[in-house]
């Protein structure tokens, strides 16, 4: 399980997480919702240890090390691979470093793509580099799949695609933590929303219990975070006047 405990980050004056408890036991996909600067990167980052941070972080109940690292992959639209390496140097890369590296699901992958083993990943397309760094992170052999915005610039067909595949192809003990803005098209495929607002935890709940309770995803996060349905018109009104 990968648990946080009162985790908190400031960027001088500004809150990043404020006093975060949250766990992602195995074996889920969890939607991480929120607006732009709500702290989902940044809670992230803070998993990977790429921020320094207050609080607590735990990965089967020990401190993440560099040992444990490997447990956690990271695709992030900022992007983390080497640019002037081909797909298939990321392959000898991978296989090299990673013990558990899925070599089958790469290169299934690369295929479900369409895309070059042998080209620079500086000539892919800003969509291709997206699904590329999606690819390294699957298959890199973690237990846990954090992916921050990773299909900005891809097209709402390979997106759509790619979302049955990953249900397809998930072992039971990995989780995949998925930050988008993209509610719907994902509301059938994660089984846990959970909602973050400047910086905490406003909303935490399955998929399984809306179904109980007959709420789509998207009533949910509009409920929750109070969403005004006439601040539309309101704003129209006030910018070209009645």
């Amino acid at each position: 399980m990968l648990k946080l405990n009162e985790v908190s980050k400031r960027y001088g004056t500004t809150i990043g997480l404020s006093d975060v408890s949250v766990s992602f036991p195995r074996g889920e996909i969890v939607g991480l919702f929120g607006e732009n600067g709500a702290g989902k990167s940044t809670m992230m980052k803070c998993i990977l240890n790429i921020l320094h941070y207050k609080g607590e972080i735990t990965l089967d109940g020990e401190e993440i090390t560099r040992e444990s690292m490997e447990k956690l992959s990271f695709a992030t639209c900022e992007h983390s691979f080497f640019p002037g390496m081909t797909a298939l140097g990321h392959r000898s890369f991978y296989r090299e470093h990673f013990p558990k590296f899925n070599e089958k699901r790469f290169d299934g992958l690369m295929e479900f793509f369409e895309l070059p083993k042998q080209r620079e990943i500086r000539r892919f397309s800003a969509g291709q580099k997206n699904q590329f760094e999606v690819i390294l992170a699957l298959s890199q052999g973690a237990d846990y799949i954090l992916m921050d915005e990773p299909f900005a610039g891809n097209d709402i067909f390979n997106r759509e695609d790619f979302y049955k595949v990953l249900l397809g192809i998930l072992e039971p003990n990995e989780t995949v933590i998925l930050s988008t803005h993209l509610i719907e098209e994902v509301s059938d495929f994660v089984s846990r929303a959970v909602l973050i607002r400047n910086g905490r935890i406003v909303g935490d709940v399955t998929c399984d219990e809306l179904e109980e309770q007959g709420k789509s995803l998207m009533d949910y996060i509009k409920e929750t975070y109070h969403y005004r349905a006439d601040r539309v018109g309101k704003a129209l009104s006030n910018i070209i006047g009645e």
